[in-house]
């Protein structure tokens, strides 16, 4: 019996990757792009669809209002501008897509729109923007804001962002550059029209001074787990990333959850990639479970513990990590995954301790074992889920690279899971050769 055949993704950050480490492995040398470079040309030889890279615009200092354990774990800080590093990574490659996080909560949509044009001609086609609408109340002072607007709000504003994006992308017509050496015309200016739009929010007069890119628009995609994030997403996206919360049936409901929510607005739910987060753990044969030494447990612990204080604006310092998770703890920011940990201390009886150290997460998931374990693994919840794919959690995850090119992979390809070649060239393309 034959297995679905999926899509991969890799999921990176644009900062220190490899931390801690001894200073000497893969993604040591980031800062320069030499690192991103040879993660493209490696995850291009073994056929991942895509690299999405996260992003964020703060130091953290949510937890215990210090930025202490943030810079120390090198968990949010520092790192780079994920856009200019994508055409760095299309140099040395022809085919791999990469996907750029931008927050239409700070970008001015011309600035993005140009922006983004720009990066997918210089990709030759390659270019995704992960939309997000920023969740931290220190992004907001960053960029000159007394607070951010609540989360339902911050969503219907990238609605109409969105909406204007595109109408600046089809600003320029398909083949408004003829380059005319008879007629001495560059542009047809009959195929480049202003777009005087007036939102609720936005307004822009257009066009862009671009060209239109290969792709016109770049690959869509967005992380939306709420129900206004679902709306968003089955609405926008075209790359969906789901969490893998609620194992295998959690997983399956979401995905039909965002298919029939796109068929509703008159999309082609087949256009839609809804690919899952995980984190693969590959294991010498004949060991069990890699244990983690102390320092690495500590470091794992208090990272997971600064990112969910950031990304949920709330100073988990305040409370008693050793006792159940408490059930008046209020957000800021990504209410849904709240209400996960808040259940999970009321089902399971788990404290914040529990949460925040490492293990199989909420997932219930373990992806852990030889490469061909994990691939049976992969192939068999795949298979049950119904598809789109995996987006491989890459962060902290270097030492395992090799491992995963040339043994993970090779074996869901020997399966006929995954692809062996890319027939499309633009990234869009590639997503939907099936």
């Amino acid at each position: 019996m034959g297995h679905i055949k999926f899509h991969l993704g890799y999921f990176t950050k644009f900062g220190a990757t490899s931390w801690p480490g001894d200073g000497k492995e893969f993604g040591s040398n980031w800062i320069d792009g030499s690192y991103h470079k040879e993660l493209a040309r490696m995850l291009e030889a073994a056929k991942f669809d895509f690299i999405l890279f996260e992003d964020t615009t703060i130091v953290g200092d949510r937890y215990a209002g210090s930025m202490e354990l943030d810079l120390k774990n090198a968990t949010l800080a520092p790192k780079l501008d994920p856009l200019p590093l994508l055409p760095l990574m299309a140099q040395d490659t022809s085919h791999i897509g990469l996907i750029a996080t931008a927050s239409t909560t700070f970008y001015p949509p011309y600035l993005l729109a140009r922006l983004l044009s720009t990066v997918d001609s210089l990709t030759g086609g390659r270019a995704g923007w992960n939309m997000v609408t920023s969740s931290e109340k220190n992004a907001a002072l960053n960029f000159g804001m007394d607070k951010l607007l609540p989360p339902t709000v911050r969503y219907d504003i990238a609605d109409e962002y969105v909406d204007l994006v595109k109408q600046l992308w089809d600003s320029w017509e398909e083949g408004a550059l003829v380059a005319n050496t008879e007629t001495g015309v560059y542009v047809d200016h009959t195929k480049v029209h202003t777009i005087d739009f007036v939102g609720e929010h936005f307004r822009s007069r257009g066009p862009l001074n671009t060209v239109r890119s290969p792709q016109g628009y770049p690959v869509f995609a967005q992380a939306g787990a709420s129900e206004r994030g679902r709306a968003f997403s089955s609405k926008n996206a075209e790359v969906v990333l789901g969490m893998m919360t609620g194992g295998v049936p959690g997983m399956k409901a979401y995905r039909e959850d965002i298919r029939n929510r796109a068929e509703a607005q008159g999309r082609n739910p087949d256009d839609i990639k809804v690919v899952f987060l995980t984190p693969v753990n590959i294991l010498p044969e004949g060991v069990e479970q890699q244990e983690m030494t102390d320092a690495e447990k500590q470091a794992s612990f208090e990272h997971n513990i600064v990112m969910a204080s950031s990304s949920l604006d709330v100073d988990f310092s305040l409370y008693d990590l050793d006792g159940p998770v408490p059930q008046d703890i209020v957000a800021g920011g990504h209410t849904s995954a709240l209400d996960h940990m808040k259940k999970a201390g009321r089902e399971e009886g788990k404290s914040l301790r529990d949460l925040f150290s490492m293990g199989q997460g909420a997932s219930g998931m373990d992806f852990s074992g030889t490469p061909q374990q994990i691939a049976e693994k992969m192939m068999a919840v795949m298979d049950e889920v119904g598809g789109d794919g995996f987006l491989i959690e890459g962060s902290g995850y270097n030492r395992q690279l090799p491992q995963l090119v040339d043994e993970l992979i090779p074996a869901l390809q020997q399966a006929g899971a995954v692809r062996t070649e890319y027939t499309g060239t633009t990234l869009r393309e590639i997503l939907r050769e099936f």
